[in-house]
């Protein structure tokens, strides 16, 4: 595999345990500070981008790119797979996704997606046979992965099915489920045909029931209106029309009568008002003018001077003047009024008439005429909705055949039967399979927790769940200590690792990035040493053991140095030949 914009090769295909060392020449300190950061795990992280797109940890693509140079990311992993060479190159800023079949680029590649083709990742996939999580837990061994028995129950189910092969019921159950839509169209063709000789019949007979009603509402309103028009008719002919004019043009004498009178005594009414005030008036100014005359202020009493006293004794003579000829005018005016009202006399009372306007009397006879057009012509009227009943009530109903839709019908709930044996997670096909490989999966479980030297018992039971017991007390997976819990998670990843190469195919590479280190002492230690090392020697297996312990490195053959300077990773071998090499080997 290549990683990084300066091409760098590691081999995978070493067939023994290599442990893998970091030394940061930026940094100072002890030797455990300087292995930080030195980009140990970026070679786990580039295999998983390189295959799956996406990094072991929750760390977005975008942050794998190196940040000294923010630039010129890429991953390149050339593997074998039934003795087929396929290669991929994928990589970020520029995006990139590249996947070949020996020399052959995959025919679906989308030169648009920019690094992110869905149809290119789901044909990697297909020919890995591998979902990401799976990898994490048989192929790249970290601390970042959540342990299997931390994950939810739907979680665990949904590993473990797939480890125990379950989930080849689902190509069996897709392509049952293709059959089953193809009887569901025939079904669905036959329900359409149906349906609409069905709806056929429904519409003639729901427009035979409309036609009925409507011929009934026609009827009943043929009847209401004659006998309106009858009744109209009749009470029309009652009236004397003569007399009934006579009558209006007498009322409208009346109603003018009526208001001649009501405005004499509104205008009575207000002269008798003025002629009050006036009155008030000519009284007033006497007095006024009296006081004046005694050279007496009329307003206040005090003493007026001579010129003073006859300018306001003209002025009010002047308005007594005034206001007694205005008397005068108002009492004539009354007079006047009186003699109209008298002249007037009594007003007779206005009479009941059948219309309410003269002009609607003057139009009477036109009326009866009208009246007597409609009611012939209402009388003359034939039902139009008959005819139609009886042309709709002599059509033929279609015949409706049910024999095909009974038979898909039949061949469905068959085939869903089927699907359900393949699927439902009670079906005992899925028991028997799970029951089958529980089996072996709990011995090699035994196996590793055994040679690990743990004592408790971790086992699987047939509805999936997992028991873990230490001499008989029952315990949850917290209840074990830092150590513990290493040695239970190693022991399950080497365990589903077994279990997967016995159900699917043999995987030659395995990384454990950094969990020997996780609560270990050096039992602990020496003993998953003992077990990795029977691994790559029984197996040829390539292992890359990932740890900052120090005592390792008398343990192994074959040491990769990572070495971080500027910014920048290299990869170190003890075997310079080796490091050139750019091959991952899946068999």
């Amino acid at each position: 595999m290549s990683v990084g914009n300066n091409t760098q090769a590691i081999n995978f295909d070493r067939k023994d345990l290599t442990l893998v060392l970091g030394e940061n020449l930026d940094l100072g300190g002890d030797d455990a500070g300087s292995r930080n950061g030195a980009g140990k795990s970026v070679i786990v992280n580039a295999l998983s981008y390189a295959l799956f797109g996406q990094a072991i940890n929750d760390i977005r693509r975008d942050n794998l790119i190196n940040r000294t140079n923010a630039k010129g990311m890429l991953a390149t992993i050339d593997f074998v797979k039934d003795g087929v060479t396929y290669r991929i190159e994928r990589g970020r800023k520029p995006n990139v996704l590249k996947f070949y079949k020996g020399d052959v680029a995959f025919a679906a590649q989308d030169d648009d997606a920019q690094g992110d083709s869905r149809e290119t990742q789901a044909e990697i996939d297909r020919i890995l046979g591998m979902s990401h999580d799976m990898f994490k837990n048989v192929v790249a061994l970290n601390t970042y992965t959540e342990p299997f028995l931390s994950l939810r129950a739907n979680d665990q189910r949904t590993i473990i099915e797939q480890l125990l092969g379950i989930t080849v019921l689902s190509e069996k159950s897709d392509a049952l489920k293709e059959q089953i839509r193809a009887t569901k169209d025939t079904i669905s063709a036959e329900e359409q045909r149906i349906k609409a000789c069905v709806e056929a019949n429904k519409k003639i007979e729901e427009q035979v029931a409309a036609l009925k009603k409507r011929s009934a509402q026609w009827e009943a309103k043929h009847e209401v209106d004659i006998a309106d028009l009858s009744s109209s008719l009749e009470e029309l002919l009652k009236v004397d029309i003569d007399a009934e004019i006579d009558t209006h043009a007498a009322n409208d004498e009346i109603a003018l009568a009526v208001k001649k009178l009501d405005d004499h005594k509104k205008a009575l009414t207000r002269t008798a008002t003025e002629l009050t005030r006036e009155e008030r008036t000519r009284d007033t100014t006497t007095a006024e003018i009296t006081a004046l005359k005694d050279h007496k202020c009329h307003a206040c009493g005090q003493d007026l001077h001579d010129g003073k006293q006859e300018e306001i004794l003209k002025r009010k003579i002047a308005v007594l003047e005034e206001a007694e000829a205005q008397i005068v005018e108002l009492l004539e005016a009354k007079v006047k009024i009186n003699e109209q009202i008298a002249a007037i006399g009594s007003v007779g009372t206005a009479k009941s008439t059948f219309y309410k306007k003269i002009v609607d009397a003057h139009n009477h006879k036109s009326s009866v005429q009208h009246l007597t057009q409609q009611l012939e012509g209402k009388l003359g009227e034939v039902n139009p909705y008959s005819e139609q009943i009886q042309e709709m009530e002599e059509a033929a109903l279609i015949v409706v055949d049910y024999t095909t839709i009974d038979a898909a019908s039949k061949l469905k709930d068959h085939q869903e039967f089927l699907l359900k044996l393949l699927t439902n997670k009670d079906s005992f096909i899925r028991k028997r399979i799970i029951d089958q490989n529980l089996t072996y999966l709990n011995a090699r479980l035994s196996y590793y927790l055994e040679k690990i030297g743990l004592p408790h018992t971790v086992v699987f039971q047939s509805d999936l769940t997992v028991s873990i017991e230490e001499f008989g007390r029952e315990l949850d997976f917290y209840n074990l200590s830092r150590g513990e819990m290493t040695r239970v998670i190693l022991s399950l990843s080497l365990s589903f690792r077994d279990v997967w190469e016995s159900a699917h195919e043999a995987v030659n590479l395995l990384f454990i990035d950094e969990m020997i280190d996780n609560g270990l002492d050096s039992s602990g230690v020496e003993s998953v040493m003992g077990v990795l090392k029977r691994m790559a020697r029984d197996s040829q297996k390539s292992i890359w053991l990932i740890s900052h312990k120090d005592e390792l490195i008398s343990r192994v053959g074959n040491i990769l140095k990572v070495q971080k300077e500027g910014g920048f990773t290299q990869y170190i071998t003890d075997d310079t030949e080796d490091a050139n090499e750019e091959a991952v080997v899946v068999e």
